[in-house]
């Protein structure tokens, strides 16, 4: 299979994701606040609950796991990731932390998590715009909720906006200059600008909720925002069949 220059510098297995720790703050704005604010929130939700189980979708990288078990000893954790490349940055991380003894880590999908085992609470951090098609990202969210205690609350976040828009450019077009300014190359903002339709996928910012709800979400609520970046939290419907 053929791939696009976008789509190879993309590609989950590629050599290159060893260097995502060190580059995606340069590119988010506010990304490490957008996971402070994320554990802020669930702590909150979580507040006199005691122990928590947390399933975490799209777990490479490790980022959720060193920020939320930092700071709650009590809770554990189960990641699933696609990429073996990517569980090793995350591996890596949790071992030095020292909390491997709390977080298991899954190379595979949601799926790969039984149907039977129920979270407290569930992440899906900067993945959504990487699934291609409404099903296919229906699909997640759907079985992410399946896997969710009702109640529970998810915290989601993604890519949101409408590619070949007037807005649309002049949020990339600006976000592009402010990885520029950080030190990321000509080379790699050319390939992030023209991966829109080929590597990233995302939906109207407007259609996020309407997906949360149609998977078994309600009570969603906005967090955060950084360019086309959003996130939200939404609830487990506690009388939802899915």
């Amino acid at each position: 299979m053929n791939h696009t220059p976008e789509q190879e510098y993309m590609n989950w297995e590629h050599p290159a994701v060893y260097q995502y720790e060190k580059t995606i703050p340069l590119k988010i704005p506010g990304y490490e606040n957008l996971y402070k604010i994320t554990s802020r929130l669930l702590s909150m939700q979580r507040e006199s609950k005691g122990a928590a189980d947390i399933l975490i979708v799209g777990a490479g990288g490790g980022q959720e796991c060193v920020t939320l078990g930092e700071v709650h000893e009590a809770w554990t954790f189960t990641g699933v990731d696609p990429s073996s490349r990517m569980l090793e940055i995350a591996e890596h991380r949790v071992k030095k932390a020292g909390l491997e003894q709390r977080v298991t880590l899954i190379q595979g999908s949601v799926e790969s998590i039984l149907p039977d085992r129920l979270y407290d609470a569930a992440t899906c951090m900067l993945v959504l715009h990487f699934i291609q098609g409404l099903a296919a990202k229906q699909d997640l969210l759907r079985k992410t909720a399946e896997r969710l205690k009702p109640g529970a609350p998810l915290f989601l976040s993604s890519i949101n906006g409408e590619p070949g828009t007037p807005s649309f450019d002049l949020q990339i077009r600006t976000w592009v200059k402010h990885m520029q300014d950080n030190g990321v190359s000509l080379e790699d903002t050319a390939r992030f600008s023209d991966s829109f339709g080929t590597v990233y996928d995302p939906v109207p910012a407007a259609q996020v909720p309407e997906l949360l709800k149609e998977a078994g979400f309600g009570q969603i609520s906005s967090y955060f925002g950084s360019y086309l970046t959003d996130a939200s939290v939404a609830i487990r419907a506690e009388d939802e069949q899915l």
